[in-house]
């Protein structure tokens, strides 16, 4: 009951804070959100700050549940994985009418040099995606479908720094346009050069 109870202000505040920011969302907004009484919160949090650290937890464990179907397919090539990775954010992009952005992309924008606690989660979760996208990478090199040149770290930083930037643009475009040059960008990026 106790972590269910947990759970519900964490989903709750997730939702509004990837709507609205971090700064903008008061924890009286959250628990009338998930139902539970106002005296609920410091039960189970320590305080803000608490709180935000564990709604980027969760952020990671959604980005996870959402992608982990897609980059485990071992029955389709690295390259076109990659490719149904960004085809599966832009979808999730079209449905939320080109809003909201990625939430860590947005809580690194606005808690990433003002909160030490923030500062380091984050960096912890800007990991995550970049070691997905490596292996990801990798496996292409190791099959030979990508430019052997190409350094896969780099190349994973790069493409998170390139699609938070991609979405920061759709945002104020309201469109996809961004999403799908990073996209296109990114593929031709890999390939080998012409002869």
């Amino acid at each position: 009951m106790k972590q269910d109870t947990k759970q519900k202000i964490i989903q709750a505040g997730a939702k509004i804070i990837h709507r609205k920011g971090y700064n903008h969302t008061g924890i009286q907004e959250v628990l009338k959100a998930a139902g539970v009484p106002k005296g609920s919160f410091y039960f189970y949090f320590n305080n803000k700050e608490d709180f935000g650290l564990h709604v980027i937890d969760f952020f990671n464990n959604m980005l996870l549940g959402m992608v982990e179907p897609v980059i485990s397919d071992k029955n389709i090539s690295p390259v076109r994985r990659l490719e149904n990775l960004f085809d599966l954010f832009i979808e999730i992009f079209q449905t939320l009418d080109y809003t909201c952005g990625c939430p860590i992309g947005n809580l690194s924008q606005e808690m990433g040099d003002l909160s030490p606690a923030f500062s380091a989660k984050l960096t912890d979760a800007v990991k995550l995606m970049v070691e997905m996208y490596k292996d990801i990478l990798d496996e292409a090199k190791d099959q030979n479908l990508i430019n052997k040149h190409i350094t896969t770290k780099e190349t994973a930083d790069f493409i998170v720094s390139s699609w938070h930037g991609a979405l920061i643009r759709m945002k104020i475009v309201k469109g996809i346009k961004p999403l799908e040059l990073h996209k296109r960008f990114i593929l031709n990026s890999l390939q080998y050069p012409a002869a």
